[in-house]
């Protein structure tokens, strides 16, 4: 469901800026959608093998945080309760706040939709998640909300990277954004970076925003052993590389990951193919303010440009189109 306004009437409410609270499906809804029962759906888990009191439980313990805090947040100011596949499409006001009932990946598919409104993230079950966007608990709503309405708590800036398409289209990536193909075959495209031009083909460009260093940009420079040689070498070669970027790439290489608020992008290129009409120079770099990374498509179909995992949400990037990736002009704010 994606909700109306909830709670009582407005004179007990704290504040009458409104609430945005984000929930998801949990894995037992999903199976009830796609299998029509949670009888079929037992049945089909079982015969896999799997336990599925795990998936009641997991329902149970976010149905009942979900319950606390639609309680709670009532109580403070005019709730708005939205699904998160209504996310994209919905139009935040600029005094909203926003509470988002994790997991981690919903607090960043939620964050980009956002003009620099507040968002809370909140860990419905923390013996289950970790939940590193997830500080906070259902209890600890109906103290925090109303110190964050009146500007008493910490919020901590993210940066965000955009990709904007010569047709006027853009997307925002809290974590990274990817180009490529949508399957598994080959993408093709020329990439140029600080005036350099090169003909590429490749399993995909990813560029990382300092929130997203610790995740699939680490994975990727951990399994590029050569990465840090090669990069002193396209230095040498006047590359857009500096010092710095060197030493930023040795630090993800070695699993530490940049500031929230890092002030480059880093692009990196994943199994690039050198050949007779494609190189594999320009395979590591930064991105920042006044020295965008710009791609054009050579792929005649299935070329798309997706953020933070969401692969259903995607701008198509065929052939001649050409995509500007850099800061995106606003900024993620967290409260911390």
């Amino acid at each position: 469901m994606s909700g109306g306004a909830q709670g009582g009437g407005g004179g007990s409410r704290l504040s009458e800026n409104k609430i945005i609270l984000i929930k998801r499906n949990t894995r037992l809804e999903e199976l009830v959608v796609r299998y029509n029962t949670i009888q079929q759906a037992q049945f089909y888990i079982e015969r896999l093998g799997a336990d599925f009191s795990d998936y009641l439980s997991e329902d149970f313990h976010y149905r009942k945080a979900l319950e606390t805090a639609v309680t709670e947040l009532s109580a403070i100011g005019r709730l708005q309760l939205l699904d998160r596949q209504h996310v994209p499409n919905y139009i935040f006001g600029a005094q909203d706040t926003v509470v988002v009932l994790g997991q981690d990946g919903l607090v960043a598919n939620t964050l980009k939709y956002l003009r620099e409104q507040p968002l809370i993230g909140v860990n419905p079950d923390p013996q289950r998640w970790d939940g590193v966007l997830l500080p906070y608990t259902v209890k600890e709503l109906r103290q925090l909300v109303p110190e964050v309405l009146h500007g008493r708590r910490e919020v901590r800036e993210v940066t965000l990277a955009k990709a904007e398409l010569n047709d006027g289209q853009s997307l925002y990536g809290v974590n990274d954004l990817f180009i490529g193909r949508r399957t598994h075959v080959s993408a093709r495209y020329q990439l140029e970076v600080n005036g350099l031009l090169e003909q590429q083909s490749s399993s995909g460009i990813i560029v990382s925003t300092g929130m997203g260093s610790t995740g699939w940009l680490r994975s990727v420079l951990a399994g590029a052993a050569g990465i840090i040689s090669s990069a002193s070498r396209l230095q040498q070669n006047g590359s857009p590389l500096s010092a710095a970027a060197l030493a930023d790439s040795a630090a993800l290489s070695g699993g530490k990951g940049l500031a929230w608020d890092h002030p480059e992008l880093y692009f990196t290129v994943r199994e690039p193919f050198p050949s007779r009409t494609t190189s594999a120079d320009l395979v590591f770099g930064r991105v920042c303010s006044g020295m965008p990374l710009r791609i054009t498509s050579q792929m005649p179909e299935d070329g798309v440009i997706f953020s933070d995992g969401v692969e259903s949400d995607y701008l198509e990037f065929n052939s001649g189109v050409e995509a500007t990736i850099g800061l995106a002009e606003k900024r993620g704010r967290l409260v911390v």
